[in-house]
Order: structure tokens, then C-alpha cells, then sequence
């Protein structure tokens, strides 16, 4: 580990499925792979945004699809469990305003070059990473922050601890010497609950409610790398009683840091959800990472950071930079002119090779969008051809 120094503390953080912001995201991802369903050209840049007892569903979708958006926002809410006022929103009585219009012709015309290229559908820079500090070559404070949340939302949906909220956060502090992850030092969970969880005094929630969530939520997430000295703090201010959008306005593309890496590596700027694959803050974000990773997983570094440069309207990137941190069995010369040899970096080559124009958007708008094995940008399938090239090079 080269990025930061030897001996440190790191944290990140990640929200559960029913955080307002992470609400709004699910929502523009399913309304993407509604339109991808019945039109794969579709151009989509979908924004949601959710306050308390009201929904606006906006931004520019050009597509031949037909569909009912107070539906697929409702079906969504309704999968998360915001049916109900007791947790802040309810889907079902919520008014839901919709604010579409078709992508601009100037875009258009930038991105469509016919059938055999397309162009950038923006500017920007992309930047993927992958690291060993886990098995799903992530770096492990935002890899354990997301398991918090996976299993905050586990224990409620499956009725183990049913008076949680949809509503949630969770942070991990993890504790790394020599450049090793040691122990986590703090772990911070905020999980809504229900009126009845809370102290008679009305301030705090239950010492109960607190100790059931150490055991089934944090213990068996983060196990063996909890000690005497480790921190725990569930539900800092006191208790968790107003939540989701009545507490917190929520807003598509608002949690970049959580759907990436956790603040661990740098970030580009360009948000995820909503956006079909011909934005490439998306598809060539995803495909930096696929690189990345497989450089990691092929031995050629212990680490690795890519960044892509578009132009909007041009189909070759204006850049390539691959920084292994001084990990690299190879230059990072080398290592870049390898990328440039194995992989079309062009918008229609990275839509083609990780298969981005069928709708399995929705899944990837909570928990973050690297790091589970069943995106295609997160094969490793790539590692022989890349170590049967380098040796040319």
C-alpha cells in the first residue's frame, strides 16, 4: 500500500438502500432499465428527487419505451419499505411529479456516428481502482461499511430486528500498520427504528435496541477485526425516530464517494444512476475499474489506479494513465501501453465488451457499484491475455 502512509487510521462510510439519497438513485436506475428493456438505444439521464411527501422524477430521456413512472417509483419505494409514514414516506400517497424531455439534439448529434462508433457523451474524467487489501480487490473500509449496510437492511426485510427503518448509515475506521490492515478502530451505525425503541424518557434509543445491533449486525460483519479498544457508537445524537425523507431530502448522484471507493481513491465527479451507457462518468468508469482490477488480479501490481479522459462527441480518449504506486512488476509505462493494446477504450467498445445495454442498472444504485462479482465489470477474465501481451512489450 503505497497511496497513503504505512501507519494510519482510514474511514469510510456507506448508506443503506432506504437512505433518501440512495432512494432517489434506485428509482432513476429502475426507470433506465425499464426504457433499456424495451429500447437498448435509449438515451437516459434520469434525476429524482424526494422530500417529505413528494417525489419529482425530471431530466432528458429520448427513447421508444412506454412506461408509467408513479409505477416503477412506487414499485421501488415499496421494495425498500417505504410504505408507511411511520418511517418517514410513504410511496403510496407520496404525489409523484414527472419532468421529462428528450436529450438535447446537440448531444445527440455528437454521440451518434451510426452503427459502427459512437461518440463520448460528455467530457470528463473516469478513474477505476483496485487494490489486495480484500478479496474483491477493494480497498476494506468501504468493503466493510457496505456489509454494514447490506446487513443493517438484512435483519429488518427478514424480520430478525423488524422495528429498523428503511433509513441508515455506517462507518468503519479501520486501523492499518506497515501498510496492512489491523483492526478497525470505529464502527458508527445510524439505524432508524420505531417509536416503541425508545427510552421512557423519549431521547435515546434502547440500550437493547443497541446491543441487538452490535450482535446480529456488527459482530458478524466485522468479526475477528474488533478488540477491547475497538469503538462502537450506534445512533450518536440519541435516537433515530424521524427519517428518510422527512429528515433528509434525497437527490439523485448525491453519494459518488459511498458508490465508488470509499474516499480511498480519487474520484472524477461524474455520479452513476440515471445514466444510460453512452455517458461515459458511467461506462468508462465502470471499465476503468475492470482494468484495474484485472491488472491487480493478474500479479501485474499490488495496486492500481486508471484514469480515462473524454472529450464529448469524440470516440478516442484524450488520455490513458495507469499509476501502480510503485507496486508494478512492470513500468507503469509499460503497463499503460499494455491497457492501450488490450482494450478498446471507445464508448461503442466498452458498451460491447461489458454488455451495458441491458437493464441490470438497478441493482448497482445501493451498496456500491464495485466490489460484488455479479456486474460484468467486475470479471477477471481478462488476466491471461493481459500477461501473455506485457511479456511483447
Amino acid at each position: 500500500m503505497s497511496i497513503y502512509p504505512k501507519n494510519m487510521f482510514f474511514t469510510s462510510e456507506s448508506v443503506t438502500e432506504g437512505h433518501p439519497d440512495k432512494f432517489c438513485d434506485q428509482i432513476s436506475d429502475a426507470i433506465l432499465d425499464e426504457c433499456l428493456r424495451h429500447d437498448p438505444m435509449s438515451r437516459v439521464a434520469c434525476e429524482t428527487y424526494v422530500t417529505m411527501g413528494a417525489l419529482i422524477v425530471g431530466g432528458e430521456i429520448t427513447t421508444d419505451a412506454v412506461f408509467d413512472v408513479a409505477k416503477i417509483a412506487r414499485d421501488v419505494g415499496n421494495e425498500i419499505g417505504y410504505n408507511s409514514h411511520e418511517y418517514g414516506f410513504d410511496i403510496n400517497t407520496a404525489a409523484i411529479f414527472r419532468t421529462i424531455h428528450a436529450q438535447s439534439p446537440d448531444i445527440h448529434m455528437g454521440v451518434s456516428k451510426g452503427e459502427k462508433e459512437i461518440g463520448a457523451g460528455d467530457q470528463g474524467l473516469m478513474f477505476g481502482y483496485a487494490c489486495n487489501q480484500t478479496d474483491e480487490l477493494m480497498p476494506l473500509p468501504i468493503t466493510l461499511a457496505h456489509k454494514l449496510a447490506m446487513k443493517l437492511a438484512e435483519v429488518r426485510k427478514s424480520k430478525v430486528m423488524p422495528f429498523l427503518g428503511p433509513d441508515g448509515k455506517t462507518q468503519v475506521t479501520v486501523e492499518y500498520r506497515d501498510g496492512k490492515p489491523l483492526r478497525v478502530d470505529y464502527v458508527v451505525i445510524a439505524a432508524s427504528h420505531t417509536a416503541a425503541y425508545v427510552t421512557s424518557d423519549g431521547k435515546f434509543t434502547s440500550e437493547a435496541v443497541k446491543q441487538e445491533i452490535i450482535d446480529k449486525v456488527v459482530g458478524p460483519i466485522v468479526g475477528d477485526l474488533l478488540d477491547d479498544d475497538t469503538k462502537i457508537v450506534i445512533n450518536g445524537p440519541g435516537k433515530f425516530l424521524v427519517s428518510g425523507p422527512q429528515a433528509d431530502t434525497g437527490l439523485t448522484g448525491r453519494k459518488i464517494i459511498v458508490d465508488t471507493y470509499g474516499g480511498w481513491s480519487v474520484h472524477g465527479g461524474g455520479a452513476f444512476s440515471g445514466k444510460d451507457p453512452t455517458k461515459v462518468d458511467r461506462s468508462a468508469g465502470y471499465m476503468a475499474r475492470y482494468i484495474a482490477k484485472n491488472l491487480v488480479a493478474a500479479g501485474l501490481a499490488d495496486e492500481c489506479l486508471l484514469q480515462i479522459g473524454y472529450c464529448i462527441g469524440v470516440v478516442d480518449p484524450v488520455s490513458v494513465m495507469v499509476n501502480s504506486y510503485g507496486t508494478g512488476k512492470y513500468s507503469d509505462e509499460t503497463l499503460n501501453k499494455l491497457v492501450r493494446k488490450v482494450f478498446s477504450l471507445t464508448p461503442l467498445g466498452i458498451i460491447n465488451h461489458l454488455n451495458l445495454r441491458r437493464p441490470n442498472y438497478l441493482p448497482t444504485a445501493a451498496y456500491g457499484h464495485f466490489g460484488r462479482d455479479h456486474f460484468t465489470w467486475e470479471k477477471v477474465d481478462a488476466t491471461e491475455e493481459l500477461l501473455a501481451k506485457v511479456k511483447n512489450l
